[in-house]
């Protein structure tokens, strides 16, 4: 995305006109919202290599360390559990908490001996209720039913052998209505109206390209560096003709026109006087080009979390992530701390009833508040 010009834009009263027109207040308007989803656009790419700079550098490495911790932390629980001076009550809580935590570890990592912790404390195989669950899952998904207790293996290959069966009746049935349609379409003559009103968006179609043409070749003539014979003049020529093109490319009209404007090929009065039809043209291209912003926007910011595992729903700004990052950043640290403390406290068995007992207030995938 090309950064926008120094030189702003929009259109001005003049010493006949006192009050803008609708149309020109439209521009104006569109002018505006392009400046804002742009200089948006330009704080993500701005921020978005220093965030993933310091999220690797600093957050990861944090990251590490407090999975590494939690896993000590359930190593330590699991021999915690032979000691005697536990009552059955705090077993059955020290089990409870390994199950909870190990199966959240081993979300993120394939370890055989958390698997082996796991299953020993739980009492099921960590495998086989994940394989059970996808294909609850799966089942759920397509069907929107719940399948209940009685639910195996059989069950979902009975029903997606039953689901394709009726997937290839409904297509074929589908492929009939389809065919009818098209055959009555074809032979359906447009009304007067539909051809008048296809020729009419047609002809808005050619306006709109031969005003960014128009603008186009004027640029071409006056910047077209073959013509210039001076080796620095050559040179800033080029280097304008690539921005010339790139914006032709995308059918930028705003942006050829701000360099019109940049250049002094034109000037405030040649903008204000755009006629009412020129001005329908260019309103139509702005919206245009407004509407690929926030989508350029939403891809950029979806990608963003996708990437760093923020939920999708999340409200991001580019202004705010490196602040949320510093804050993940402290939070993890203070967590590792928090570790390390419980870890030395369980070490006396004393302690470890006091750790037991503080525990049972908290959600134990999350004993420590951690952001992980």
């Amino acid at each position: 995305m090309l950064k926008p010009q120094t030189k702003a834009l929009s259109i001005a009263t003049t010493t006949d006109q006192t009050t803008l027109s609708k149309g020109q207040k439209t521009f104006n308007n569109l002018i505006k919202k392009i400046e804002v989803r742009r200089s948006k656009l330009a704080a993500w790419q701005e921020i978005a290599p220093l965030y993933q700079q310091r999220y690797n550098s600093e957050l990861l490495p944090l990251v590490e360390i407090e999975k590494n911790l939690k896993v000590e932390f359930v190593y330590l629980l699991d021999s915690a559990c032979e000691q005697k001076g536990l009552t059955a009550a705090e077993r059955r809580k020290v089990a409870d908490i390994i199950t909870e935590l190990a199966a959240s570890l081993i979300a993120n990592r394939d370890d055989d001996e958390l698997k082996e912790i796991y299953n020993k404390h739980s009492g099921f195989d960590f495998d086989s209720q994940e394989s059970e669950t996808a294909n609850e899952i799966m089942f759920e998904a397509m069907t929107g039913v719940d399948p209940g207790d009685d639910f195996n293996d059989s069950t979902l290959e009975e029903f997606i052998k039953r689901a394709q069966e009726r997937m290839q009746e409904h297509e074929a049935g589908q492929e009939e209505i389809l065919q009818a349609q098209a055959a009555q379409r074809a032979t359906r003559k447009k009304t007067a109206k539909q051809l008048a009103k296809e020729a009419q968006q047609k002809a808005e179609e050619l306006e709109v390209d031969l005003s960014i043409r128009e603008v186009y070749r004027k640029l071409v003539s006056a910047l077209h560096p073959d013509r210039e014979t001076d080796p620095r003049e050559h040179e800033r020529k080029t280097v304008l003709m690539q921005r010339v093109n790139q914006a032709y490319d995308k059918k930028n009209l705003l942006l050829l026109l701000e360099l019109q404007l940049e250049l002094e090929h034109i000037d405030q009065t040649t903008i204000s006087n755009l006629s009412e039809t020129r001005l329908k043209h260019c309103t139509k291209i702005l919206k245009e080009q407004l509407a690929e912003l926030e989508q350029e926007i939403l891809s950029t910011e979806d990608m963003f979390k996708a990437r760093y595992g923020i939920e999708q729903f999340a409200q991001l700004y580019p202004d705010t992530v490196m602040r949320q990052l510093e804050a993940d950043i402290a939070d993890t640290t203070l967590t590792i701390d928090d570790i390390k403390r419980d870890l030395v406290n369980m070490q006396d068995i004393k302690m470890l009833k006091v750790l037991l007992k503080s525990f049972a207030s908290r959600r134990k995938t999350d004993l420590w508040d951690s952001p992980f």
